[in-house]
């Protein structure tokens, strides 16, 4: 059986990072936009979906910049797969971007950019941005 393959989409954001940031990398944030609901208890993260669940661990992120979310199992093991967001920020003109950094099977690679497109113009709404 052929792995998920790796994709990167770039969103423009009009927002500051440090605003972004908090979208991206607290529960409270990512229910508004990411999920119906999110829940956390230390490192985990709980992504509530109608009636779906998933579970993943916060694998590394850094203030202002990045996180980056490790699905695992229902025995809290780490999966191959993960998904990122990158705040990138231009030096000379500060235009704000989010980087998305996801993995999705052959067939679904478009309905699954499709979705990020799709949240990532919910969180514009949220923050103000659309």
């Amino acid at each position: 059986m052929e792995g998920k393959i790796k994709y990167e989409l770039e969103f423009p954001i009009m927002s500051s990072p440090q605003l972004l940031y908090q979208y991206i990398s607290t529960p409270s944030g990512l229910s508004e936009w990411f999920a119906d609901n999110v829940n956390s208890r230390g490192e985990f993260f709980t992504f509530i979906w109608d009636d779906s669940e998933e579970k993943a661990r916060l694998a590394s992120k850094k203030s202002g910049e990045k996180v980056k979310f490790r699905w695992v199992d229902d025995n809290d093991k780490d999966s191959e797969y993960y998904f990122e967001l990158r705040i990138l920020e231009d030096e000379i003109t500060k235009d704000v971007s989010l980087m998305v950094v996801d993995f999705a099977e052959h067939g679904d690679l478009h309905e699954a950019k499709l979705l990020w497109e799709n949240q990532i113009s919910d969180l514009k709404h949220v923050i103000g941005s659309a």
